[in-house]
């Protein structure tokens, strides 16, 4: 007969735990609401929505949670304390001012605001200049006008070079800005925009340089001109030049020679495997909070910088504080102005403003559990980013560990490799970049990043080779770095953490039986690292292959409870350090930094260091300044990333398949045995048992208790709704 409907057990849950973790929630949209009615009656000055705000005018730029010092969450989560008051972060541009500038306030109490205090002095030392903001998407959009009017000059080439008429042009902004501390000059990038096609790959040859530094936006200019290899002073320049046939003009490709189409070449096949769970989740989520098998998290998504998670506990024990991502950068090379100068701080773009609707079972399996964030930037309304962020139990299809004995005793022993997922994906630009956040049940914390999405292109022209490789007609696949930027506030056995290493040597020493022979014994070298400095590991050099955050106290056999970082990351130089604007993203100089934890250095990196890297507002390096790690509350800093020389395969998406970096956080004597012991989901059985019963080898009982028909939703989609 046919198979009933899977029965949902619903999961233990831990309420205590789940109320306590409200401390770190995301502001849901209510609070947003209440905070933005509060700023817009109690600043005195006229704020317009900054959907529609000129750069003169005043405007709400962003609202996101601010988190209460870590000293009083720990003593409200672990002592019994009062619960922490609830404030936002207020984020505005004032540029209807006598001197425009960004400010920041808090705001509280929440859900009821009541008063509001400029924190920009206490955190940046002073105000924090106009120039240093991100740009807005009503900016981009006067931009965007400026440049397709100063396209409507140059009728004769674009109809020879384009077959347009500039209105069907996509455009494409680089960043930084200009070459020193207020310049606001940014490059454009030209493409052909062939609907359901990823455009990035179609580069017309034209770019144009916009100087948008002026509050006026009647004052704003385009500044100069390239096309195919050569600069222009302005678009009559480069019409006058196409007009009397001194310029050599690229024609159009062909319509089926156009790249970048995901439409399927081939019809709908069988349905691949299926993931779900017989007798529904073994996790329980509710509000921003998950646990599973030991395992308990706060989530949730900043605006800016995108996932973030608290509170990481296993077995009742804090293993992390924060476990947050800081920064994604993209540094390109070209041989065209746009592409050689594009460094993308994605935290100005909005890594999680952009993470979209995830789509079930491509983007997560299909019965993932999804949830729904709030965010608002840029508006005065709060939006939402329905089903954006998933969490599901994924079956790895590879043991955790196992062994066949067949000597001796003869028995079989193993234990599948189940972990919980948390995941969001971001598209920013061009660019999607899946976020992983995952628990095994031997009490490792792992972290992974695949990129995917369209790589971006330049035009093909001179040597343009050297910069990457011809991916079609006239598309250069330009190479770029991908460095991806993590906070780690590990709390091994409490808040008191020392540093230490330990890595292989040989020595050479007689056999100790004959003394007749030499060999060469492999021992082991510990260490333990004292100052920041020391523990301030340079990209690509040698680190120690073992670097653990070791607790006060020992484990049953008497080394220290500890945690291990472990990375895998093939990261390039990301800038040289001479480079004017290298501090801005000097987090990138190191695959691992250890400081002191402390309240005043909360983020390594900034929003406002994308438009003024050249005098930023947060320079990591100046964390370390060689205080001493013993014995105190320490903070990792993870870099991972690689260098991506795209190719033909990168055509039309690049695959996640190899573009995958990230660490592992793994229990380094913090336990007596291997915690997965007691784990439900071992199996055991002997030569003198019945593999096959059920009492004894719970997969002998899968066809009775899986034996049921999926509760699969009926699929649906509302991505494209906030667009």
């Amino acid at each position: 007969r046919a198979p009933g409907p899977c029965q949902q057990q619903p999961p233990v849950r831990a309420e205590a735990e789940e109320s306590r973790s409200g401390v770190f929630a995301d502001l849901t949209a209510e609070e947003l609401s209440q905070v933005v009615r509060y700023l817009q009656g109690h600043l005195g000055v006229p704020l317009v929505d900054a959907s529609r705000a000129k750069p003169s005018d005043n405007c709400i730029a962003s609202l996101d949670v601010q988190l209460p010092a870590k000293a009083e969450v720990l003593r409200f989560l672990d002592e019994g304390g009062t619960r922490p008051v609830r404030e936002a972060l207020a984020v505005l541009y004032f540029g209807d001012q006598p001197e425009p500038n960004v400010t920041e306030y808090v705001v509280g109490p929440l859900p009821t605001p009541a008063y509001h205090r400029d924190v920009t002095v206490r955190k940046y030392g002073g105000k924090l200049p106009y120039h240093r903001r991100p740009v807005t998407g009503k900016e981009y959009e006067d931009i965007n006008a400026l440049i397709r009017r100063e396209l409507g000059k140059a009728p004769f080439f674009l109809k020879a070079c384009c077959e347009s008429d500039g209105s069907d042009l996509a455009i494409l902004t680089t960043a930084p800005r200009g070459f020193k501390s207020g310049d606001r000059v940014t490059w454009f990038v030209l493409f052909h925009n062939v609907p359901g096609t990823g455009y990035y790959l179609s580069p017309v040859g034209l770019e144009v340089l916009v100087d948008h530094e002026d509050l006026q936006v009647s004052h704003w200019q385009l500044r100069q001109v390239f096309y195919n290899g050569q600069y222009f002073a302005s678009m009559k320049h480069l019409e006058d030049a196409s007009v009397d046939n001194s310029l050599v003009r690229i024609k159009k490709p062909r319509a089926e020679t156009v790249l970048g189409s995901m439409r399927p070449r081939s019809p709908p096949g069988s349905p691949g495997p299926l993931h779900y769970e017989p007798q529904g989740p073994r996790y329980s989520v509710r509000d921003n909070h998950v646990t599973f098998q030991g395992w308990s998290i706060a989530f949730g998504i900043n605006p800016n910088t995108g996932p973030r998670l608290f509170d990481i506990r296993f077995r009742g024990e804090r293993i992390v504080y924060e476990l947050s991502l800081q920064e994604a950068l993209a540094l390109y090379g070209s041989n065209c102005p746009g592409g050689m100068s594009t460094r993308y701080m994605d935290g100005s773009f909005g890594i999680g403003r952009f993470s979209y609707e995830l789509v079930r079972g491509i983007d997560c399996p299909y019965t993932a559990t999804y949830v729904d964030r709030h965010y608002l930037a840029e508006s005065n309304t709060p939006k939402t980013n329905q089903n954006s962020l998933c969490i599901f139990e994924h079956a790895a299809a590879v043991p955790l560990r196992r062994h066949f004995s067949d000597s001796q005793s003869l028995y079989y022993g193993g234990l599948r490799k189940n972990t919980l997922v948390i995941r969001s994906v971001s598209t920013l630009i061009n660019y999607d970049y899946i976020w992983d956040f995952m628990f095994h049940s031997s009490g490792a914390v792992e972290v992974r990043v695949h990129a995917t999405g369209y790589i971006s292109s330049s035009f093909l022209h001179g040597q343009g080779t050297d910069y990457g490789n011809r991916v079609g007609p006239h598309t250069l696949g330009t190479m770029h770095l991908h460095h991806i930027h993590y906070k780690v506030d590990l709390d091994v056995d409490g808040q008191l953490n020392s540093l230490e290493t330990q890595d292989m040597g040989y020595e050479l020493v007689k056999d100790p039986w004959s003394m007749q022979n030499t060999m060469e014994r492999l021992y082991l070298r510990r260490g333990r690292l004292e100052k920041e400095d020391e523990a301030a590991f340079p990209l690509n050099s040698p680190m120690p292959r073992y670097v653990s955050f070791t607790g006060p106290r020992p484990n049953e056999w008497g080394h220290p409870r500890s945690y291990r970082i472990q990375i895998t990351s093939f990261a390039g130089e990301h800038l040289p350090v001479s480079s004017p604007m290298e501090r801005s993203i000097s987090w990138g100089r190191y695959q691992l930094a250890v400081t002191q934890r402390k309240e005043e250095e909360p983020t390594s990196t900034s929003i406002y260091n994308q438009n003024d890297p050249w005098t930023p507002t947060v320079a990591f390096a100046d964390f370390i300044n060689n205080e001493t790690i013993t014995n105190k509350d320490l903070v990792a800093w993870i870099s991972v990333g690689f260098l991506h020389v795209p190719h033909a395969e990168d055509v039309p998406n690049t695959v996640t398949v190899g573009n995958g970096v990230g660490f592992f956080l793994r229990p380094y004597n913090y336990f007596n045995q291997d915690p997965s012991v007691d784990s439900p989901d071992g199996v055991y059985f002997s030569s003198e048992q019945e593999a096959g019963a059920c009492r004894d080898n719970p997969l002998a009982c899968l066809p009775h208790t899986a034996s049921c028909t999926p509760n699969l939703p009926p699929f649906s989609y509302g991505g494209f709704l906030n667009l």
